[in-house]
């Protein structure tokens, strides 16, 4: 049995949208901060030699939309809503998947609704953990069910097919999601390490000429802008960091997925989801905590 996002709780889909939402903005911000300060750069080398100040203003208006973008970003926070909605949305994520193989603290019972009402319960504290988020949730969340029939078909089944399901659903999943986004970074890393060795060296190579030419006006400042500006991309996007961090969850899964191949009994059955759980969200929680270094 196949389970897609849609089959989880309305919460994890509308705080996942939000997140996803929310770290394109941030990012996008970002870039076009740093594009407009090259931009911006560009037109001030050029302005000593242009006998009108039409290259000068534009530099101006220039810098003060860089200056627009850093204060919006400090007040609107898109960063926080980002790392929010993904906390809500792993948080939910994780519950559900407990829910539906009958781990704790949503333990086999034969009143199902008292189960269903402890699962609803916890979503309305997770989502009361992370109030901030609401005003980005939009209405869908109210819409969606907590507890979609597919969760249900799930945790009414064997111990086995539970364990099958699981296996297949959760724990591959989760591993090729971590691979892909490794190989994904380890690729963006390289390639903007070697953009930033060619404008280092171009800026090298001019400093140089331009001992040999001290007449000639060259735009060093322009490619310094630059290589600066490309070295804040790369430290925004941490692209190295999370490759070793996304490589090593991925291992750390696949062994997790070995580690039993049956169970005795329900409990030891939940000892091991609740294993599994706690390894998915370790690599969440140290990435959160990272954001708030």
């Amino acid at each position: 049995m196949k389970i897609e996002d849609k089959d989880l709780p309305g919460l994890y889909q509308t705080a996942d949208k939000a997140s996803i939402s929310e770290q394109k903005k941030y990012f996008n911000s970002i870039f076009l901060y740093l594009v407009l300060l090259i931009i911006a750069s560009i037109f001030t080398y050029f302005a000593d030699d242009y006998p009108y100040p039409i290259l000068k203003i534009i530099s101006t208006i220039l810098f003060l939309l860089t200056l627009g973008i850093m204060i919006w970003l400090k007040f609107d926070k898109p960063d926080d809503i980002w790392y929010n909605g993904r906390a809500v949305a792993e948080s939910v994520k994780t519950r559900s998947w407990r829910w539906m193989m009958r781990a704790e603290p949503y333990i086999d019972c034969k009143n199902i609704e008292m189960v269903r009402k402890h699962f609803v319960t916890d979503l309305k504290e997770i989502l009361k953990q992370n109030e901030s988020l609401i005003k980005r949730l939009g209405i869908c969340a109210s819409i969606a069910e907590p507890i979609s029939e597919k969760m249900v078909q799930v945790r009414r089944m064997s111990l086995q097919e539970r364990l099958s399901v699981y296996k297949e659903e959760r724990i591959i999943n989760q591993a090729l999601w971590y691979t892909k986004k490794a190989k994904f970074n380890k690729k963006r890393a390289n390639f903007w390490f070697w953009i930033t060795v060619v404008l280092h060296s171009l800026a090298i190579i001019l400093l140089l000429y331009n001992i040999m030419k001290p007449q000639l006006k060259l735009p060093i400042e322009v490619i310094a802008v630059g290589a600066s500006s490309v070295l804040s991309w790369l430290q925004s996007k941490k692209y190295n960091e999370l490759t070793s961090s996304y490589s090593l969850t991925a291992h750390e899964i696949m062994l997790l997925k070995s580690e039993v191949t049956q169970f005795n009994n329900e409990s030891e059955f939940s000892d091991y989801i609740m294993n599994c759980e706690n390894a998915f969200s370790r690599e969440h929680t140290q990435w959160f905590a990272r954001k708030n270094e």
